[in-house]
């Protein structure tokens, strides 16, 4: 792609905001970011990069839009598309009456390739250009997303489901089985254009020992891809985990007996997790996915961010969706209730702390700080251009506003998919696709 520009309210961080404070976001009034090739090449004042940018490069000009790092999503099911908002008790009865029927279907191939087609909308409809996603059991369901994923050129990481026990007869795997078929997927997937692969296994009491222990073993001998699975959602999970592993002590020390937290190893929810449990995840650098939806909806409890992000011992912390137990696409609608959550909790979560977990923090949970989540040069050209605009309510609330502080915070409260004026994905603007199979 020949170089090219866009040009509005820039913002984005150039360090952790719980440990260093505001000074680590940067904000330009008028502002540049030029691409080349997919990545960034300038970014700053408009007046000073103008001078520098090439005689007659295109400059598309976004007046009184936010331009940010495209959202990241740390945890999302591309499965379960289909069944958001699907009334459900607690989280073992609802994975049993909803999830699982959901992900039964992606052995058809059409199927999976529809489903993966409306998943893909979504995350660009809500500026989303990133996102660590839960395919199935079927090495199939993993094809058809990381396919769908490469023509629009996004940033995707996902992985085979592992489960050979305590789900339906038609999901399970063997422990031989998942080992064989993940590491034909790492072979065939990590690293080829935007896309990495995760070992996935759905969550320890869906897994024998012996799947658990293939599973370190296969990380082990790919380091660089992904762990991603789910940890201390649900009190009767936690309790269920005590049974089936009663020489742990704890839920996370199930995964770190078996080789599988450390860095890269992103483990969704923690809403059950003690101190010991975020000291764990501090010093191997596991990294965790806060989803205020899915845990609200399901009624699992509370993330403690604030235990989390204590500049002691700092947790990486992203935002996850939770799709399909969690209820919106959108990353700002996930931070208005991580905000609540945070309050609820005894802690409180702005505008500048938010927009962080929402981009560069996530980065950093994913271990891709210096490639995505920021608008510094060199970085993948992942963007979202955001209008506070986007509805009469949302144009007069900020139009009230002091400061960039108060207009990110506003924006993580009122705003949502309407709110996004563009996606722009490694440089490009993304099309509106519009997805005409259906995906059921």
């Amino acid at each position: 792609m020949s170089i090219h520009a866009i040009r509005g309210r820039l913002v984005w961080f150039t360090a952790d905001p719980f440990v260093d404070g505001a000074r680590s976001l940067r904000h330009e009034a008028d502002g540049i970011v030029a691409i080349d090739a997919g990545r960034i090449t300038r970014v700053g004042p408009a007046a000073e990069i103008f001078a520098h940018l090439p005689e007659n490069c295109p400059v598309t000009h976004y007046p009184g839009c936010l331009i940010s790092p495209g959202f990241i999503d740390t945890h999302v099911h591309y499965a379960q598309t289909g069944i958001v908002g699907a009334h459900g008790a607690q989280l073992l009865d609802w994975l049993t009456e909803y999830a699982y029927p959901a992900e039964a279907e992606m052995a058809d191939r059409p199927k999976a390739d529809a489903m993966a087609r409306a998943f893909c909308d979504e995350l660009i409809r809500n500026g989303t250009t990133t996102a660590l996603v839960f395919c199935t059991v079927f090495p199939e369901s993993v094809d058809a997303l990381f396919e769908e994923a490469a023509r629009r050129n996004l940033r995707l990481i996902g992985g085979k489901v592992l489960m050979d026990r305590n789900a339906p007869a038609a999901l399970l795997d063997t422990a031989r089985s998942s080992y064989d078929q993940s590491k034909a997927l790492i072979k065939k997937w990590h690293g080829r254009g935007r896309a990495s692969y995760a070992i996935t296994p759905r969550f320890a009491p869906t897994s024998t020992p012996e799947q658990l222990e293939l599973a370190g073993a296969l990380w082990a001998e790919h380091p660089d891809v992904y762990v991603h699975s789910h940890l201390s959602e649900n009190a009767a999970e936690c309790a269920w985990v005590r049974e089936l592993f009663p020489d742990s002590d704890r839920y996370i020390d199930v995964y770190e007996s078996f080789g599988l937290t450390g860095r890269r190893a992103v483990y969704a929810h923690g809403v059950h997790l003690a101190d010991e449990d975020f000291a764990l995840c501090h010093h191997t650098g596991t990294a965790l996915a806060h989803c205020p939806t899915s845990n609200l909806f399901l009624g699992s409890g509370l993330f403690n961010l604030g235990a989390a992000t204590r500049a002691d011992r700092r947790v990486h912390v992203g935002l996850g969706t939770d799709i399909g137990a969690g209820t919106s696409f959108s990353i700002l609608a996930t931070l208005n209730e991580a905000y609540k959550v945070a309050q609820m909790t005894g802690s409180a979560l702005d505008g500048v702390h938010g927009w962080y977990l929402a981009t560069r923090g996530a980065a950093e949970a994913l271990d891709l700080a210096g490639t995505i989540g920021s608008l510094e040069p060199g970085c993948e050209a992942d963007m979202v251009v955001v209008d506070p605009q986007a509805t009469p309510l949302l144009k007069l609330r900020a139009e009230r506003c002091q400061s960039i502080e108060e207009l990110l915070f506003v924006l993580m409260t009122l705003g949502d998919d309407r709110a996004i004026r563009a996606t722009y994905v490694a440089g490009a603007k993304a099309p509106a696709y519009v997805t005409t199979s259906n995906p059921q």
